[in-house]
């Protein structure tokens, strides 16, 4: 039986009315704008007579029994732990890619970022331990985080005010934030550490790397690895969504096909069903698990998952008496300085200090106000500080802690607006600047 060819069909006018929105989805800024928009619904939703439904949505809960194991969580937890696993695991691709071929791939490359990332972490948490520490000191973690799709949106708002060069730089600087909340999450926001689930984990860990060492790359097997170390990692207590991060830095970063060894001639001939077939599989075999991964990945993290965070977590009721409460909140002050103040100056300082002692390039084209700029857009906490906020304000018995989780949410959004406004106003009233002749 002969094969059918494939038919290909004409650009219909439905393609036409949807090419904007492709265009559009594939912005740098377009993440960012659906994360703005779903906070925006989020907190009309907490402040409208509907109030109620927001809380006793997020608040329902979802059971599942997994080998015996109940497993019950709330759908905001559900969201929080499950969603943003894949979240965090975008994130970990990212970090390798970024240090294997990326802005992070070589020590001279790498330095200024590092650098400016650690003064961007430092400063902010010392600024919030002198200004609330004591009783509320487990906030530190909060003014640290950096939003990327935030930061790079503005970037993108300001057009060419913002050189190539400054947008590898703030990628790259977000890049090794993020390593920095993973670590403090890890570290310092698990707790009630089970010994037994953690070895379970830890198998977990040392199979993907023996499936990779075997050359199986079947992402069923993957997946299935991965939900079973996200829910020793949850029984373990430790926050599930770093399984996420580990699946993420274990992807291979190699083809299994190097390009080169791909014939131009066969990928061109999709005359059958056959060919085509071939052609799909080749094409993919010449691509890495970590770009394969991250391209298909991304634009769900970007534009349903980090939106359904916001919504789930930015409704946040803002009444007289809860902004000044808030107002006369150690903990507000102490994130929207660290967040404002402390991470420009973080930046910039550490920044300066690496050029000066000749560590370190400036970004081609930039000035000093290119970087505070840019130190200013790393002060868009949002997403990655609401999450560590999640962890950092609870009870005793592990339950939110509603009247510091609210005054450190309105902080956040108050900063990261902020700071937004201020990072837009400096880098666009400033060009690139001119080499000199």
């Amino acid at each position: 039986m002969a094969e059918s060819p494939i038919v290909t069909t004409r650009s219909r006018p439905l393609s036409k009315v949807l090419a904007p929105l492709r265009d559009f989805l594939h912005t740098e800024a377009a993440g960012g704008m659906l994360l703005l928009a779903a906070t925006v619904v989020a907190l009309v939703w907490a402040n409208s007579p509907w109030q109620h439904s927001y809380d006793h949505f997020w608040h329902s809960t979802i059971a599942l029994d997994v080998a015996g194991h109940e497993l019950r969580l709330s759908l905001q937890h559900w969201v929080n732990d499950g969603l943003m696993t894949i979240f965090f695991l975008v994130v970990g691709l990212e970090i390798k890619r970024e240090v294997t071929s990326g802005h992070l791939a070589g020590l001279r490359a790498a330095t200024l970022p590092v650098v400016a990332a650690v003064g961007g972490m430092v400063a902010p948490a010392i600024l919030y331990l002198v200004i609330a520490g004591g009783s509320h000191a487990h906030g530190w973690g909060v003014p640290m985080a950096t939003d990327i799709a935030l930061a790079v949106g503005v970037m993108a708002l300001v057009g060419a005010a913002a050189p190539p060069s400054l947008r590898a730089f703030l990628l790259g600087l977000a890049v090794v934030d993020d390593i920095g909340a993973i670590v403090v999450i890890a570290v310092f926001y698990s707790s009630g550490v089970s010994f037994a689930w953690l070895a379970g984990a830890v198998a977990a860990v040392g199979l993907t790397v023996v499936l990779r060492r075997l050359g199986i790359y079947q992402t069923p097997a993957y997946v299935a690895v991965g939900v079973f170390m996200w829910f020793a990692m949850h029984e373990a207590g430790i926050h599930p969504t770093l399984a996420g991060v580990a699946m993420g830095l274990l992807a291979p970063v190699s083809a299994r096909l190097s390009p080169e060894f791909v014939d131009a001639e066969e990928l061109a001939d999709v005359g059958t069903f056959e060919s085509a077939r071939t052609t799909v599989h080749l094409a993919r075999s010449s691509v890495s698990t970590v770009e394969w991964l991250e391209h298909h990945l991304h634009p769900a993290t970007s534009y349903v998952i980090v939106p359904l965070f916001a919504l789930a977590n930015a409704g946040i009721t803002i009444s007289s008496t809860a902004v000044t409460h808030a107002l006369h909140s150690p903990i507000t002050w102490g994130i929207v300085v660290g967040l404002v103040v402390g991470k420009p100056a973080g930046v910039m300082v550490a920044s300066r200090l690496a050029i000066r002692a000749g560590r370190a390039d400036a970004p081609a084209d930039t000035d000093g106000r290119h970087l505070l700029g840019a130190g200013q857009a790393a002060g868009i906490g949002f997403t990655v500080a609401l999450f560590i906020a999640e962890l950092a304000f609870r009870n005793d018995d592990g339950s939110a802690n509603l009247v510091d989780g609210t005054d450190a949410k309105m902080a956040i959004l108050a900063a990261s607006l902020v700071s937004g406004l201020l990072a837009y106003a400096v880098l666009r009233r400033r060009m690139p600047a001119q080499s000199p002749a």
